[in-house]
């Protein structure tokens, strides 16, 4: 049976609103406020921070390399690439955003976006002014920590691919890692939307395009995942785990 059924169309994932009590399904917050004992009407401040701004089209700039930086910008739906472009015109994709994830906070420091935002397909997010965020972390221990857990894990991600890494374990390493942030927002783990293109994951990946079809070609012929267009069935997941731990467990 084909993992793509046509009746079956594969669903953007996109958040919910939540409800008096709750925060939406992907909020970028949620967790650690409710590890920290705090609901909704306790952090009533912190929503009345929260902004929905959208949709922005494919293509679309969030935000551009040099503008002030003033907010950060959690996905709600959508997607979102991070890029920079060198003296030459030559783009270099940071990485990608899915729902549930912070876009922003590696202008914290220069105090200006050091790369532009686009959207990959149609999406929404939720703005924070980030000076305001930051005077409710002081008074909110559990927000400061989970600003100080998202910055972590954006300099983490920076880091996995400055490995002298072979392209199979580079690929495998990107579906793996899609999945598991999938995962940890509610979506299905083991069927991906990829909303880049082949040229944007192999401009992030540090690869030749043809060389990213190639390997995802050379996965479909072993059994590791099934591919159709943008949507890819991870059928082995243990293994493609196995081939990417090299990029993964830095």
């Amino acid at each position: 049976m084909s993992p793509f059924p046509q009746d079956l169309p594969y669903p953007a994932p996109i958040a919910d609103d939540g409800d008096a009590l709750h925060f939406c399904s992907t909020c970028a917050f949620s967790q650690a406020s409710m590890r920290a004992g705090y609901d909704k009407p306790a952090l009533r401040d912190l929503h009345v921070l929260v902004e929905h701004v959208g949709p922005y089209a494919a293509g679309d700039h969030v935000f551009r390399a040099r503008d002030p930086f003033r907010a950060i910008f959690a996905v709600r739906a959508g997607a979102v690439k991070t890029v920079v472009v060198d003296a030459d015109g030559r783009e270099q994709v940071l990485g990608f955003h899915i729902p549930g994830e912070v876009v922003g906070l590696n202008a914290i420091y220069p105090e200006h976006y050091p790369c532009d935002a686009i959207a990959l397909e149609p999406s929404f997010f939720c703005r924070f002014s980030f000076p305001a965020i930051s005077a409710l972390a002081t008074r909110m221990p559990g927000l400061q920590q989970q600003l100080f857990r998202l910055i972590s894990k954006e300099l983490g991600m920076a880091t996995r691919l400055a490995g002298d890494h072979a392209a199979d374990e580079r690929v495998a390493a990107f579906l793996v890692d899609l999945a598991e942030r999938y995962a940890a927002q509610g979506f299905p783990a083991r069927r991906l939307h990829l909303a880049m293109s082949r040229n944007d994951i192999a401009a992030h990946l540090r690869l030749a395009p043809e060389t990213v079809s190639r390997i995802l070609g050379r996965f479909r012929e072993s059994g590791l995942i099934d591919l159709d267009g943008r949507e890819v069935a991870l059928r082995e997941a243990d293994h493609l785990h196995a081939l990417a731990r090299n990029v993964l467990d830095r």
